[in-house]
């Protein structure tokens, strides 16, 4: 299977670890990304603040670009970047279109979340066939964050207020995956940076309630949700005195691991909560 691939501006530096168990995952199954020539920055996260011409310029450009390939279908793993490439799409096709330089081909492939691609029907079955070592005894919330299904009129999503992509992910892979009620919520994005009091507040309140739940783990398709609740959750355990633990993994990773691929421990490795214990204690390393 070929299709084509807008990796983002993140996987290419502080996510690499989520490109290389994308890379592998979908080597493993035989999909071949196929990636947008001289694809550009999709303008998240400032530019539709900014500019709105250029929000969907910038994104519509890689669409353009993305038609030239005669794929059926876009693979997006980054909630922002698929968030902007719907949003151009929305406009420049359903919109009168006037004011921007792109142009849409009329045979635009399928803009895809990468996370609910793989929550496809098929893309479970081939999941759940290819198990060696499945997610027995772990217990996992899916935090999805707040990008990759609102808002529903331009994402398309029918549960953007229970989405299930990642929780059918985690049960095809002999995991068990917790119902919570804080999947969606805010992490704080780039308030880390300009306002860290904020972001910390959020984040705490997110891992707070997955501990609540009985979660052993948070399971995210998303960078920087990762990032945040990943590299500042030891700082916030010392502010709240507080102690969470929570690894927080890539659904690539898990996949990469219930499927017994190689890479799987190295690209778990890279994390600053380190889910090696948790996962040996669990006999899946």
């Amino acid at each position: 299977m070929k299709v084509t691939y807008y990796p983002g501006c993140s996987l290419e530096g502080t996510a690499r670890d989520y490109a290389d168990s994308i890379e592998g995952v979908c080597e493993s199954f035989g999909i071949e990304l196929q990636e947008i020539p001289d694809w550009n920055c999709c303008g998240s996260t400032a530019a539709h603040s900014i500019n709105h011409t250029a929000s969907i310029d910038l994104p519509g450009r890689n669409l353009k670009l993305a038609g030239q390939l005669n794929n059926a279908d876009l693979l997006v793993p980054c909630p922002l970047c698929f968030n902007r490439l719907k949003a151009a799409a929305h406009e420049l096709q359903e919109g009168n279109g006037h004011g921007f330089q792109t142009k849409l081909p009329p045979d635009l492939p399928k803009i895809w979340d990468l996370a609910n691609f793989f929550a496809t029907g098929e893309m479970l079955q081939k999941l759940s066939s290819g198990l060696k070592k499945p997610l027995e005894g772990l217990k996992l919330v899916s935090y999805y964050g707040c990008m990759s299904s609102r808002p529903p009129k331009v994402t398309g999503a029918d549960d953007f207020e229970n989405p299930q992509s990642l929780d059918k992910i985690v049960k095809a892979l002999g995991g068990q995956p917790i119902d919570w009620p804080y999947k969606t919520d805010c992490c704080g994005a780039s308030l880390m940076i300009s306002r860290t009091d904020m972001g910390f507040k959020m984040v705490g309140k997110i891992l707070e309630m997955a501990r609540r739940v009985g979660a052993q783990g948070v399971v995210v398709s998303c960078q920087m949700c990762q990032s945040n609740l990943d590299m500042y959750q030891e700082r916030i355990e010392a502010e709240t005195g507080k102690f969470f633990g929570l690894p927080i993994m890539y659904f690539t990773e898990l996949i990469g691991l219930a499927c017994g691929l190689p890479g799987a421990p190295n690209w778990l490795s890279r994390h600053f909560v380190d889910p090696i214990p948790l996962l040996r204690k669990n006999r899946l390393i």
